[in-house]
């Protein structure tokens, strides 16, 4: 990068700005020009109630190119299908300011406008930023569409607290675009599109299901979120990217090989077919006990006690360390609630890691279920890296970059 690109940090981006009707509408004004003078080229994509706060005017003044508001805009063949053609060509779309009337539409697949319709043609990485009133934002409903917006695979900057239009002081407010501005720099890859273009790479997500019966079953909560944004980022930067996942309702991102399992067993069959990959992330949580005799009919209530008898399930990352090749990365994670540092270490050296990625499950904002994580990565040379909470396809990205290096 030279001295002039590094003034410019997203030259040759391609970035749509969803803008939603809000009085922080006129933050998002703010946010174009910053997103034009670091060199990208913006879109802006605005819901008709967006024209009432600030005039389409001003952000095709900003960015150099007409608003676009309703699906189908002008009568040309092109404007027929321009959300899709701007769904796959843009490297990320953020929404800012995103209100509660648009987070229930992208949450339930609406499309009557420019904006929800290019959202659910979009391959690239989503950045929403909601903006409402403190008793809005905390409303049940309201969480529960960010929380389907994460399992979808979007990213969430949540709302600052501070004063708010209607006088209240609470949650609610949109983050200044600067910080939004240095969201949108962690979600882009920093990597050149091709640099992994000769790497085979492996990914495993997701939980795993060890069945008691046929209706009942040994799980955890993840979500797949991490391990999804592994495969994402990969893929991005041009490798040729297998993802084994356990059950999630997340969809594999565009041109990753997905492979689907459900126990423990069954990911570690899959991963002995595929573990000569150049570099292996093992991001799945996968069970470390299973029933030792699951019953194949439903076990029927009997007394006030039912007592399991567990197995040890095949360690599938300890395997791949002891067969590790030559030249092949191989990456785990540890999920902790206490001695974090200690039990990594252990993984590290006990499973020959090059890496060991440890998250704290007790830290707010990290682990399972949530859209951001904070990382601690520790690298077989002795390295400890210490990661901010971020968005998981930031952690994705910034992981990348440990691992790989300047390669």
């Amino acid at each position: 990068m030279t001295p002039h690109d590094a003034n410019l940090p997203l030259k040759g981006r391609f970035l749509l700005l969803g803008v939603c009707g809000s009085i922080a509408a006129y933050k998002a004004a703010s946010l174009a020009r910053l997103c034009t003078l670091a060199g990208a080229d913006v879109q802006v994509l605005m819901t008709p109630a967006a024209s009432r706060f600030v005039a389409p005017l001003t952000f095709g003044t900003l960015s150099g190119r007409e608003p676009l508001i309703e699906v189908f805009p002008g009568n040309t063949p092109e404007a027929w299908t321009q959300h899709v053609t701007l769904g796959l060509s843009a490297d990320l779309f953020v929404i800012a300011p995103a209100t509660a009337q648009t987070l229930a539409k992208l949450a339930h697949g609406f499309s009557d406008s420019m904006l929800t319709a290019t959202a659910l043609s979009a391959r690239c990485p989503i950045l929403v930023c909601p903006a409402m009133d403190h008793d809005m934002a905390l409303h049940a409903a309201v969480a529960a569409n960010m929380n389907r917006l994460e399992e979808y695979g979007y990213s969430i900057l949540p709302p600052e607290h501070g004063p708010l239009a209607s006088g209240l002081v609470g949650s609610g407010r949109l983050p200044q675009p600067e910080k939004i501005l240095a969201t949108i720099l962690e979600l882009l890859p920093t990597k050149s599109p091709g640099a992994l273009s000769h790497l085979r790479a492996l990914v495993t997500a997701g939980p795993t299901r060890e069945h008691i019966d046929p209706i009942r079953m040994l799980s955890n909560p993840s979500t797949g979120t991490m391990g999804f944004a592994l495969a994402a980022a990969l893929r991005a930067r041009g490798a040729d990217v297998t993802l084994i996942s356990g059950p999630t309702s997340l969809q594999a991102p565009p041109g990753v090989t997905r492979i689907d399992v459900s126990t423990a067993e069954e990911m570690r069959r899959a991963v002995h077919v595929h573990e000569d990959a150049d570099v292996v992330f093992m991001a799945a949580a996968v069970a470390d006990y299973t029933p030792h005799a699951p019953a194949d009919h439903k076990l029927k209530k009997q007394g006030s006690e039912l007592v399991l008898r567990l197995r040890r399930t095949t360690d599938i990352l300890a395997g791949l360390g002891a067969r590790k090749r030559h030249g092949q990365l191989l990456v785990g994670f540890a999920m902790e609630t206490t001695d974090g540092l200690v039990s990594a270490r252990q993984k590290l050296e006990a499973k020959n890691l090059d890496f060991v990625v440890l998250n704290n499950v007790t830290e707010s904002g990290s682990g399972f279920g949530f859209g951001s994580n904070r990382v601690t990565v520790l690298g077989h040379n002795g390295s400890v890296d210490r990661l901010p909470l971020m968005p998981k396809r930031a952690v994705a990205e910034a992981l990348l970059d440990r691992v790989f290096g300047d390669s």
